[in-house]
């Protein structure tokens, strides 16, 4: 029998829609940053068809509406989701040639477009209709490897970047009751029910996970970080007290209070043996129910963290003051100021670190070292 949790309060509920929202990304060693000012806006009109000199740059779209950017294929070719009427295209886009090849189309529209750890596989849930997905995984030659039509109101996806063969999928009704299975791509690709006590997993080894248990019948902010290999009914509590918290290959990132200065949050990260290695704080945005939580990602060849913060701590409502991007070198116990008065919107390391992609659907890239903003995607009302 399937593990199915109950969500009986209407704060649990947003709760878990605020983890949902977030997932679908005081130590040792202080990262000591100096105090940064308010920063201009350094975004650069620069030519869009010279990105470092190479990078053929805004995309030309063969076919139908640009829906979004999923992510890197390769240090120099993305993955994008175009829409035309009722169905979907996904096209590798290389932007040394400038050419788009059409991998897969869907017959009904596209939710979700993932890359895996390894860039071998993507993963692509299409819509049916509101109470079904259609979850398919392909190469990158746009082979199917696995399909499969599953019955559920929403679907949450989590690689294993230590095993890419696999996928733990989180089914949620309307009423945000829960089932978990377990996608294995290896051999003759198959499926399986599982049994987790929480919807929202990291893996942080190959075989365990790791998660917030959230007590449902007493909603709080706070909640112990637990981890539980798979097959274990036994858990272990990494920290007594988290509201967030993610996991990249070999690197734990927990987001806490400064208990002194609830004003400060504290992020703090561990290596794969569970060692504090860094920590720092920035300023807090309250929300109505809790804290903003700003886009942030891991490289994990550089071992540098980035991420947005903003310049004061007030109410997220009434904050207008833009965000700092501000990259963290967790070997040297660095940080530096990239550019300023910024939107928070998502971010996506490149494969070497050199670059990321930007915004809401990815429509633009950052490179990194020039400091620049580049737009991936043409602008029509311009």
């Amino acid at each position: 029998m399937v593990h199915s949790e109950k969500v009986p309060k209407i704060l649990s509920l947003f709760l878990f829609l605020s983890v949902l929202i977030f997932f679908l990304g005081a130590c040792s060693n202080p990262i000591h940053s100096k105090p940064i000012s308010p920063a201009r806006n350094e975004k650069k009109k620069a030519s869009l068809t010279d990105f470092n000199g190479k990078w053929k740059i805004p995309i030309s779209i063969p076919e139908g509406e640009f829906y979004k950017i999923s992510g890197w294929i390769s240090e120099d070719q993305v993955l994008y989701i175009t829409n035309h009427e009722q169905t979907s295209n996904v096209y590798h886009y290389n932007l040394l040639s400038g050419k788009s090849v059409l991998v897969y189309k869907s017959d009904h529209p596209i939710v979700t477009v993932q890359i895996s750890p390894s860039k071998r596989y993507i993963l692509i849930q299409s819509s049916p209709s509101t109470y079904e997905g259609v979850v398919t995984v392909i190469n990158t030659k746009g082979s199917e490897i696995w399909k499969q039509s599953i019955a559920a109101y929403e679907l949450a996806f989590e690689w294993n970047p230590y095993n890419d063969s696999e996928i733990l999928v989180s089914k949620f009704n309307e009423d945000w009751t829960f089932k978990m299975m377990l996608v294995d791509l290896k051999g003759s690709p198959k499926a399986s029910d599982i049994s987790l006590p929480q919807p929202f997993n990291k893996w942080i080894d190959k075989e365990t996970l790791a998660y917030i248990n959230w007590d449902n019948t007493n909603p709080s902010l706070f909640a112990p970080l637990m981890i539980k290999e798979l097959g274990d009914e036994k858990e272990k509590t990494i920290s007594p007290a988290v509201f967030q918290f993610t996991a990249f290959r070999h690197l734990l990132l927990t987001i806490t209070v400064n208990e002194q200065d609830k004003s400060k949050a504290i992020y703090s990260f561990y290596d794969k043996e569970k060692r504090p290695i860094s920590t720092f704080t920035i300023p807090q945005l309250t929300t109505y129910s809790d804290w903003l939580v700003p886009f942030n990602d891991y490289n994990d060849k550089k071992q540098e963290f980035i991420s947005f913060r903003p310049l004061k701590s007030t109410e997220f409502d009434s904050y207008t003051e833009g965000y700092q991007l501000v990259s963290y070198d967790l070997k040297k116990g660095s940080s530096k100021l990239i550019l300023g008065a910024l939107k928070n919107e998502p971010l996506n390391f490149s494969p070497s670190g050199e670059a990321c992609l930007y915004g809401n659907s990815f429509e633009k890239v950052i490179d990194l070292k020039a400091k620049k903003i580049y737009e991936l995607i043409k602008n029509e009302s311009k």
